[in-house]
């Protein structure tokens, strides 16, 4: 009888330790499925409290940002020094390091605003994500300052690259950005066709900061991974279907 009994015991004990093997490796397959996934687009603008993005170096998202069906506003009708009261540039709380953007957008009358990436967040060392993150322009070319400097019109690289073509449809009217960084090559398309092309972090970009205001802050462009960052520049613009795909 307790040769037998220890034979039940025995084979009770590998049971059990058997289904808390195949408990554990199902949690583990969970933990996997929960992380980011690459090759999944993902709609930044979903949740209608802005759940996923918040102001740079602070917390929710301000008031002056509006999202309703789908559609970002920000509301610029009162200022705080150059920027909007109750708005501030927003950036993602995820970061990306190999990604494809999509941004739909539209600018006021003489307005200014953009779109950034890899964007470090330390306020111990910058205090705004522009010090950091490349800039994709947008602006009304014909009305805002910044419409009459090269490198500084809708759809440039901001004070580093021109785009090579004037497709930009002009104040009040939509666009589509698309920002593709894959393993240091990045490509910007504006309405469906490439505008530009160029390599991150090799000579040639260490000659283009260089040659930019961006030679003031170290770290400008050299992060490989970061935040997406929406800009306010005390303009009136709206962004929707703000779609990303990790690569």
């Amino acid at each position: 009888m307790r040769k037998i009994s220890f034979i039940l015991f025995a084979a009770v004990a590998i049971s059990a330790c058997k289904s808390s093997g195949r408990k554990a490796a199902n949690y583990q397959d969970s933990i996997q499925t929960a992380e980011p996934q690459t090759g999944k687009w993902v709609n930044l603008l979903a949740d209608s409290t802005m759940a996923g993005w918040h102001t740079y170096g602070k917390g929710a998202v301000g008031s002056a940002w509006k999202l309703k069906d789908g559609e970002l506003h920000l509301d610029a009708s009162k200022k705080v020094d150059w920027q909007s009261a109750g708005g501030g540039d927003i950036v993602t709380n995820d970061e990306y390091e190999n990604f494809d953007l999509k941004v739909e957008w539209k600018i006021s009358r003489a307005g200014n605003s953009g779109i950034m990436f890899y964007v470090h967040e330390d306020t111990t060392k910058y205090k705004y994500p522009w010090q950091t993150g490349p800039e994709t322009q947008i602006a009304d070319n014909k009305e805002n300052e910044d419409g009459k400097l090269i490198k500084h019109r809708a759809g440039d690289l901001y004070d580093l690259m021109s785009i090579d073509k004037e497709i930009v449809n002009p104040a009040g009217k939509w666009n589509k950005t698309e920002v593709i960084a894959d393993k240091g090559k990045l490509t910007i398309l504006v309405n469906h066709e490439v505008v530009l092309q160029t390599t991150l972090w090799d000579a040639n970009w260490n000659k283009l900061i260089a040659g930019s205001k961006f030679k003031e802050w170290p770290g400008f462009g050299t992060y490989k991974k970061g935040r997406i960052a929406l800009q306010d520049h005390g303009a009136d613009v709206w962004f929707k279907k703000v779609e990303i795909k990790r690569l």
